[in-house]
């Protein structure tokens, strides 16, 4: 009941933003019958629809070249209606500025009109008398001339459309740009972010050890093959010790994204790839993921923990695999192992820090909030995350949390830039 009621409120939210969006970009800027009018409402209908499709398509099982025909126009038409609905909203309290500007303009004006018919008037008054025929002068003829009052700013209808159409322009200019410029940057690729994190119990020889951390890579209907390697050209410059990809890989089956997934098979780092499942790879057949990236050459850390130099790597899966039974289990990854070396723990969600605090962890590596990929979503994030981006202390555990190289949904960041982040180890004994 809870999930319907959810449901229809956020129904009729969409319903109700779409109509307004209608009405200040295509209502109140075009003439009623005219073809930008149709074609405007035509595109409010149809986005929506394709947006619909792009979302449920994949959950439906369609074939993946009609997935990634949906994906484009469905995904940035999310991202499109979320920042131009914004613009309108700023818009909104510069449409009474303006409208205001016009009517001082037009009154200024209309003033001005009517001091100059008044001082025509006064010139025609003051001309010589005419002399009628007995010798009389006559009386001087007086012409009064009255401006009618200009309409209003909000009534007149050349300066309500103008307005109509200056403040739709501009916020049609300010909500494409950024989405434009938010695409440009999930497109082009993740930077590389450097973080050095100090371990009490890190030895002298392992000072300076370097982790390549990747999450929320996101292959699927837009991002494919080319954005794989784009990472993994990126990883590779860097030159790390070990490679940690954590979780969402993946959205969609080995299927249709084994392909876009092979160059991870290029990864390189002298103690090698490891992975750890995060929630959207339980939406897409997470054993058989497991397997795919084994064979690729990365090391799946089910619940597990290996020892490396000067610290012990742990890895637990995601709790969303807790409806498969397969959700994390630190008391199997870290339970026996020796509390008086350091321990590095990768897992997808930050909200598991509490039992990597409970369980010795000196450092977590989480990904999963995406930074909040879409301002003002990181406020949302904020609310379900402990942390949302960087590198926080829990106690005597460290968590840092990578926005991510990829995008889910729209393939647009705005406020939260993609990230493959070097973490350098440091030990305070050297």
């Amino acid at each position: 009941m809870v999930f319907v009621l959810a449901a229809v409120a956020v129904l009729a939210l969409l319903v109700g933003v779409h109509r307004y969006v209608w009405r200040r970009f295509v209502g109140d800027t075009t003439e009623p019958g005219s073809a930008l009018r149709r074609a405007g409402t035509v595109a409010v209908w149809l986005l929506p629809l394709l947006t619909i499709g792009a979302l449920v398509s994949g959950r439906a099982g369609a074939p993946f070249r009609l997935q990634q025909m949906l994906a484009w126009p469905g995904f940035l038409w999310l991202a499109a209606l979320l920042y131009l609905t914004l613009a309108l909203l700023v818009g909104e309290a510069v449409r009474p500025v303006l409208r205001w500007v016009l009517a001082r303009r037009a009154a200024d004006g209309s003033t001005a009109g009517r001091a100059a018919a008044g001082s025509d008037a006064a010139d025609m008054g003051s001309t010589p008398a005419e002399v009628t025929t007995s010798g009389t002068p006559a009386a001087p003829a007086t012409l009064v001339v009255e401006a009618p009052a200009p309409p209003s700013a909000a009534t007149h209808p050349s300066r309500r459309l103008f307005v109509a159409r200056a403040v739709g322009g501009a916020a049609a200019v300010a909500g494409l740009g950024t989405v434009g410029y938010g695409t440009y940057g999930v497109l082009r690729g993740p930077r590389v972010k450097r973080v050095t994190v100090p371990l009490a119990k890190l030895p002298r020889s392992a000072h300076g050890f370097r982790i390549a951390v990747v999450s929320d890579i996101h292959l699927g209907p837009i991002l494919g093959r080319a954005h794989t390697q784009r990472i993994v050209d990126t990883i590779n410059r860097t030159q790390p010790d070990l490679i940690a990809v954590v979780g969402d890989l993946v959205d969609g089956t080995v299927a249709d994204l084994g392909p876009a997934a092979e160059p991870l098979a290029g990864l390189t780092a002298r103690h090698g790839a490891f992975f750890v499942t995060g929630n959207h790879e339980y939406f897409s057949g997470a054993a058989q993921w497991v397997d795919h990236v084994r064979e690729l050459g990365l090391h799946p850390l089910e619940n597990a923990r290996v020892e490396t130099d000067g610290f012990d790597l742990a890895g637990v899966n995601d709790i969303a695999g807790e409806s498969e039974g397969q959700g994390p289990d630190f008391e199997r990854a870290l339970g026996d192992r020796d509390r008086t070396r350091a321990s590095v723990l990768l897992a997808h969600q930050p909200v598991v820090i509490d039992d990597a605090v409970a369980h010795g962890v000196d450092l977590q590596l989480s990904g999963h909030t995406h930074g909040g990929q879409l301002w003002p979503g990181n406020y949302l994030a904020e609310l379900a995350n402990p942390t949302v981006a960087g590198l926080e202390r829990y106690g005597d555990t460290q968590l840092y949390v990578s926005r991510g190289a990829g995008a889910w949904g729209p393939p647009v960041r705005v406020g939260a830039p993609s990230d493959i982040t070097v973490v350098q180890l440091a030990s305070r004994q050297a």
